[in-house]
């Protein structure tokens, strides 16, 4: 990583704001978060929102619900407005607090317990086979691959597919529906974005309103049908609501999808400017594990948070007011180098590694499990069958602040 000079890191820190951001900041935000760290680890901007950059400060944020608000009915309402978007949004699991949050939680934990992500590992690795070997094909065809198209989003399509069950020939339209929706979340979003997101939040409900109804007629296997759990399962007795039911099943699509996608094409590029740790790992296969988290940390797919103080409260030596809205630098938080040595060195053998790349605390990420199982197997077997692999041409970066990952990576398998 390429450090700022300390006058350009003070300036950049003292004037960041995400609703501005300075030229590179997408090909390379790491070296403003470090200097965000450095000095406004507590960074007010004009809006009146702070940002949070420091590893401890988004620890002790995370673990504290009380005093932090994960609700969005009052953020999201200058953003969205009345729109099938504020509506998806201040529903989720994820954009919710206490008992709410809890109820929809357990629920559908109980259809992600271990053992039912171990049996999800043979369905995974025959669609990753699948994969590899159409890659061949296309290779011998064209010369080139996508590792985004032909590989990386393809898998949490499926697995998620399969974890809700919908029909293969219905799948086609949900990567698009997720880009939409999560797009819509951007610091800043343009009126084209949100026209977007709107439109995929009615489409996907309009779908889901009719797989839905078909569920309840016919129920599947609640132990490995995940729509199945959240349509007859209920915690203390009670039953998700239509529109609970409806939005957290958009929200396991998103919350799955592009992060996913994100943490296996982010993995497969940073292996390319690391060929040292990715001959330790192709010599390896027992680092895959401790690989996956690395790669979480090093280029975390979702690299912001948010939350919203309940009372005063002092961070860092800053007052803040009640209902302040906080952002967490996630990705500043996983480069910090008051908790992990050599923040911008790559080591796939990392042990510890304790990264906020799901979050933490009761709002860790409850399919973090299902993520690694997929990172794991998708990039094991990649470089087991193409371990020369090598890329074709600049990556096409999504060029978003929130959620950190490519369009479209050209390679070459050898």
């Amino acid at each position: 990583m390429r450090l700022l000079p300390e006058d350009r890191a003070r300036d950049i820190a003292a004037s960041f704001d995400l609703v501005d951001l300075p030229a590179g900041f997408h090909d390379d935000p790491y070296p403003v978060y470090h200097a965000l760290r450095m000095y406004a680890p507590v960074r007010a901007m004009a809006s009146g929102s702070v940002l949070i950059s420091r590893h401890v400060d988004l620890e002790a944020i995370y673990k504290d619900t009380a005093l932090y608000s994960s609700d969005k009915t009052v953020e999201f309402r200058p953003k969205f407005g009345e729109s099938p978007l504020y509506d998806h949004h201040t529903t989720s699991l994820v954009f919710n607090d206490g008992a709410r949050h809890t109820r929809v939680r357990r629920i559908m934990a109980g259809a992600l317990t271990p053992r039912a992500i171990a049996n999800m590992e043979g369905p995974v690795v025959a669609l990753v086979d699948r994969l590899l070997d159409a890659m061949q094909a296309r290779m011998a065809r064209e010369g080139r691959v996508d590792l985004i198209g032909d590989f990386a989003a393809a898998i949490p399509i499926e697995v998620i597919g399969n974890m809700l069950d919908v029909p293969r020939d219905e799948r086609d339209p949900l990567r698009d529906w997720s880009l939409a929706i999560l797009g819509a979340l951007e610091p800043a979003p343009g009126k084209d974005q949100l026209e977007r997101g709107n439109r995929a939040v009615r489409e996907f409900l309009s779908y889901l309103e009719r797989l839905i109804g078909q569920r309840r007629l016919r129920p599947g296997d609640p132990d490995k049908d995940v729509l199945t759990r959240l349509v007859l399962g209920e915690a203390d007795g009670v039953r998700l609501s239509e529109a609970e039911l409806l939005q957290n099943c958009i929200f396991i699509l998103n919350a799955g999808h592009e992060t996913t996608t994100n943490l296996i094409g982010n993995g497969l590029v940073a292996l390319t400017e690391w060929p040292d740790e990715r001959a330790r790992l192709a010599a390896d296969a027992s680092l895959l594990r401790t690989c996956v988290e690395e790669l979480l940390r090093f280029e975390s797919s979702n690299q912001l948070g948010n939350r919203r103080t309940t009372a005063p409260v002092t961070i860092g030596g800053i007052e803040l007011s009640a209902g302040t809205s906080i952002t967490l630098l996630i990705g500043a938080a996983n480069r910090d180098p008051e908790r992990f040595p050599d923040p911008d060195r790559l080591d796939v053998g990392r042990n510890p590694n304790r990264h906020l790349a799901f979050a933490s605390g009761p709002h860790q990420c409850v399919g973090m499990n299902v993520a690694r199982l997929e990172g794991r197997i998708a990039l094991g077997r990649f470089l087991a069958r193409y371990p020369r692999y090598r890329l074709a041409g600049l990556p096409l970066r999504g060029r978003r602040a929130r959620f950190r990952g490519y369009l479209s990576i050209p390679a070459v398998l050898e």
